[in-house]
């Protein structure tokens, strides 16, 4: 797939990269590669693959759920600068509607 240099820039633009205009070619060549590559798999035909969520035809254990460690809050907020209802109070870092 031929990517233009105005496309180019723009998918850069979106992917929010800073790309130098001297490195722009290859960065050309590698992303065409790529989709170049996801060309070649959609014409794989997978109308006789059976859709899986994974490879293998294994399961994975599952444990009890009990509970494994004690409640630490109390003493990790001894350390915490400022503690609400058990919960930890950090400064205001997005400004906004209240």
């Amino acid at each position: 797939m031929a990517l233009s240099d105005k496309e180019l820039k723009e998918i850069a633009y979106l992917a929010r990269i800073n790309v130098k205009e001297n490195s722009l070619k290859k960065l050309k060549k590698e992303l065409e590669d790529i989709l170049n590559l996801f060309e070649e798999l959609n014409l794989a035909d997978t109308n006789s693959v059976e859709a899986m969520s994974h490879p293998l035809d294994l399961s994975q254990p599952t444990r009890k759920d009990l509970v494994t460690e004690e409640d630490l809050r109390e003493e990790l907020q001894k350390n915490a600068p400022s503690v609400q209802s058990g919960l930890f109070l950090v400064p205001k870092v997005i400004e906004g509607e209240d």
